[in-house]
């Protein structure tokens, strides 16, 4: 198979596998480093380097599970629910890693910049885990979007915490087959 050929293979065949997936074996750490490796490889308006991870594995999931808990508790008293406190808690403790997603505010571009090269740094990881066939899935959910929550995760109140990348060994070596409509549904070519 040629490089190109390769590389829209992974493209095209990249899926979020979901923690009901995941078998409960540990992803090599070599593997999670050449994500992050690949990561730092984004696009990036002034070489800012936006992204910044935070990787949960062992015993650091857990404890990554206890904050978001207790900060949904925390923050939520007159709403609160036992069910989401617990999916909270639990929903990390499926993977083998858990990779937080921030962003890094610089002033240096407008800052959809910053998200989108983010978002870019989270695409090659995406697409290194599906390359070593590693469950894996982006999600934006829990506690993402709360600005009392940055600091545990070492940003600032201009940053922002973009969420998670869930990360584990898929219990089957079958791989889902993906769905799209038609990308001429979605083009307009102007050529006059």
């Amino acid at each position: 198979m040629d490089f190109t050929t390769a590389v829209n293979d992974i493209i095209r065949d990249r899926r979020s596998i979901y923690t009901n997936m995941f078998s409960g074996e540990v992803v090599d750490d070599a593997i999670i480093e050449t994500m992050l490796e690949n990561a730092n490889w984004a696009p990036n308006h002034k070489h800012t380097e936006p992204w910044r991870f935070v990787v949960f594995k062992g015993e650091g999931i857990k404890k990554l599970g206890e904050f978001q808990a207790n900060f949904y508790k925390e923050n939520n008293p007159d709403t609160f629910d036992e069910n989401k406190y617990d999916k909270l808690y639990s929903k990390p403790l499926e993977c083998s890693h858990v990779i937080a997603i921030g962003m890094k505010k610089s002033n240096m571009v407008p800052e959809v910049e910053e998200v989108c090269a983010t978002a870019c740094a989270v695409q090659n990881m995406l697409l290194t885990a599906a390359a070593n066939k590693i469950g894996c899935y982006w999600s934006t959910g829990g506690i993402t979007f709360q600005p009392k929550a940055k600091s545990f995760f070492g940003l600032g109140d201009e940053d922002q915490l973009l969420g998670f990348l869930y990360i584990g060994m898929p219990k089957s070596d079958k791989w889902p087959a993906g769905r799209r409509k038609p990308i001429d549904e979605k083009v307009k070519w102007v050529v006059e």
